[in-house]
């Protein structure tokens, strides 16, 4: 996984922290939710993957918004109103580089979308809503906003429970019991914003109404929500869309309020097709591969030990050994960083293999290799590889010890018949995969 760089725009004394990813022939500004991390977001396959998609037909800039993530911390009594949060859009963008762009907006960060819209029509191409609202306290011309009281009762729960694993049905009832998504967002969550700053944002949303601008709002508009959305009604998606003119209302399947997790592609169809004309470019290339992730053990104590110049020379002799078994067993090298590499199989058996002869191989320098392999889809992207099956070998990589080859249960049961045996190593929640795996150590028959 390659994080995006972070970049600093200033936005009067503030420093708003934002990111640049793809470089597709539009500028697509991603406004998030209530709280965000640019940089924690990518620890999430789901995130990651809804994220490169925009990317795929777009220049997609990210932003924290300003209290939030990585941006300037500000006072609980200093936190931002739309009219600051329109002027740290626009700050953005100025650094970016982007004159004009479309701007997709996602619950309450679709609600300065529309603002932003209506105010500055001459900065967004189109715009975009997905699980918004115009209005977060119930009233009887707009009774699907929370009442008073349950705002309290959600104040509350965020005071005693911020940051804690959190029960994620409400927000992502697809994932609900996948404890390793929970785990996520609840980090996802403490490194967003802190409680106090937490229960204000939510205080100042609970305040905004906007639905006297809609009218105002005259660039193209795409409102769209998912039908059983607990958070925000598809009722409100319906009464946003009806006072924008021109706007264009869909109806998405699901329930789920955060937007990277469940039937994304729907979604991501509709807003390629609006900002593009064309539903969905071919797909990516895809092959099913087996992935080597493999480091030097201790290689901080080697380098510290025998001084820049000899450990470069030591890595050079690793690298070259390791390379002679990658062409014996017709794996691919598709990275090398630091002291470690990244390869990959058209079959699992010749991946392990190749892992249990380089193990052997570098013990005549004095190095220890450990080693990770998994086999799943990957998505090709010219010389690189990426998808889940890349993560999942990384994650299975770090839990070897020196000299260990752990395997993920698809690979032990891709190889039944080979002569190789495992040892089983017991079930893992891997870093940013959702569900447990169990992992294998694997040794010739």
């Amino acid at each position: 996984m390659n994080v995006p760089e972070t970049r600093y725009a200033k936005s009067g004394d503030v420093h708003i922290a934002y990111q640049v990813v793809g470089d597709g022939p539009l500028d697509l500004v991603y406004v998030p939710g209530f709280v965000s991390n640019l940089e924690e977001a990518w620890e999430d396959p789901h995130c990651e993957r809804f994220l490169r998609r925009l990317a795929s037909f777009s220049r997609l800039i990210l932003f924290d918004k300003r209290g939030t993530g990585l941006s300037d911390p500000v006072a609980i009594a200093d936190l931002p109103n739309l009219e600051q949060r329109m002027d740290d859009l626009r700050a953005v963008m100025d650094s970016a580089g982007s004159a004009r762009a479309a701007v997709l907006g996602h619950s309450e960060g679709g609600v300065m979308s529309l603002l932003f819209a209506a105010t500055y029509p001459e900065r967004p191409v189109a715009l975009i809503t997905l699980g918004s609202f115009a209005k977060r306290i119930w009233s009887p011309d707009y009774p699907w906003a929370p009442t008073p009281e349950e705002r309290e009762r959600e104040y509350e729960e965020i005071e005693r429970t911020w940051g804690q694993e959190v029960d994620i049905e409400y927000y992502a009832p697809s994932m609900a019991g996948d404890r390793a998504f929970a785990a996520w967002f609840a980090r996802y969550l403490r490194r967003s914003a802190s409680p106090q700053a937490a229960i204000a944002l939510l205080r100042m949303n609970t305040q905004a109404d906007i639905r006297d601008v809609l009218p105002a709002v005259r660039v193209p508009t795409l409102v769209m929500n998912r039908v059983d959305d607990r958070d925000v009604n598809v009722e409100e998606a319906r009464y946003i869309s009806a006072r924008i003119p021109g706007a264009r209302f869909v109806e998405l399947p699901g329930a789920d309020h955060t937007a990277w997790v469940g039937e994304t592609e729907p979604l991501l169809d509709e807003i390629e097709e609006f900002l593009t004309g064309v539903r969905q470019g071919p797909d990516p290339d895809r092959v099913l591969a087996t992935v080597l992730f493999t480091d030097i053990v201790g290689s901080t104590q080697h380098a510290a030990r025998l001084g820049d110049k000899e450990w470069t020379r030591l890595v050079e002799r690793h690298n070259d050994t390791v390379r002679k078994q990658l062409e014996r067993f017709r794996g691919r090298e598709i990275d090398t960083a630091g002291d470690g590499f990244l390869a990959t199989f058209d079959g699992p058996a010749r991946g392990v293999r190749c892992a249990l002869e380089a193990t052997r191989a570098v013990q005549p320098l004095g190095l220890e290799i450990r080693a990770g392999v998994h086999t799943g889809e990957v998505e090709l992207a010219g010389e690189k590889v990426r998808g889940l099956a890349v993560h999942i070998g990384a994650r299975v990589a770090a839990l070897a010890g020196a000299g260990e080859i752990l395997v993920s249960s698809t690979v032990k049961d891709l190889v039944a018949g080979s002569g190789l045996i495992f040892e089983e190593r017991g079930e893992h929640a891997l870093k940013g995969v959702p569900g447990v795996w169990r992992v294998f150590a694997a040794a010739e028959g």
